[in-house]
């Protein structure tokens, strides 16, 4: 089984380039199964019907969520349909579902999404006892299980791979934006990435404009973020996982790349 991640998109630049990019990366790596973070995707911040749409449209099997899951008002309309989770450690008095099982080559998958609680400012339960109680709930219904961690501490999402190891095939980190070299399998098989990265704007600030941003932090005063222009770059990660052993066998960090608009 070969599972593509790929990294939160950010704003319409971001979903051109996975229009533009997914159908050809999908055949040429022999993709089985696509997970695509969504929730940054509509004006930097959230998620709206038209983008939820196109994301499917390409052949996306489950749309990942996080900190913006709300962001956008519209969501209210699909968030409750099959192919979209948000984090399953928000409230359980909030619409939508923290995770779903999908179908593929006669296996069942689950994907599960989750949110961090360390420099987060998101009230929300304990993803680590939140993660084990549906795996417990669920392992014995599924043939692998592949967890979304959206958090910013590196800590806390190397922490939580360790914590899943033998017990989640595939754990993966979304949030921070920028992809991470430390692709590794764990001793219990677990495939692991702290961060897949982000696919939207190259000359950017995590995908917003670079003066608005710097002037942010070189001032402190507020500065209304915006969505950069120019080229974009598709962050993703390839996971094989070995269909009788159920370990994951090898690891593919994507990083597609045009030529930076001057």
């Amino acid at each position: 089984m070969r599972i593509i991640t790929v990294g939160d998109l950010v704003g319409n630049e971001g979903l051109k380039k996975l229009e533009k990019e997914l159908p050809s990366l999908v055949e040429r790596e022999n993709i089985d199964f696509i997970i695509v973070n969504g929730e940054n995707v509509a004006d930097g911040m959230g998620i709206n019907e038209k983008a939820y749409k196109t994301i499917l449209s390409l052949g996306t099997d489950v749309i990942t969520l996080g900190n913006h899951t709300w962001a956008k008002k519209e969501v209210f309309n699909f968030i409750d349909k099959e192919k979209i989770i948000r984090p399953a450690n928000y409230s359980k008095n909030n619409p939508g579902k923290g995770y779903g099982i999908f179908r593929c080559k006669d296996k069942k998958i689950a994907v599960i999404n989750l949110i961090g609680r360390a420099e987060m400012n998101v009230l929300s339960e304990n993803p680590f006892t939140v993660a084990k109680e549906l795996i417990e709930k669920i392992k014995s219904e599924v043939d692998y299980i592949i967890v979304d961690f959206h958090a910013e501490a590196t800590a806390e999402k190397i922490a939580m791979s360790y914590y899943l190891d033998g017990k989640a095939n595939i754990v993966f980190g979304t949030h921070t934006h920028v992809q991470t070299a430390d692709e590794t399998i764990l001793e219990g098989g677990t495939g692991y990435i702290t961060d897949i990265g982000m696919t939207g704007p190259i000359k950017s600030v995590i995908g917003m404009d670079v003066k608005a941003s710097i002037k942010r932090f070189e001032t402190s005063l507020p500065e209304r973020y915006k969505i950069a222009d120019g080229a974009a770059k598709l962050n993703a990660c390839i996971f094989e996982i070995n269909d009788e052993t159920k370990r994951v066998i090898d690891i593919k960090r994507i990083n597609l790349q045009t030529e930076v608009e001057s």
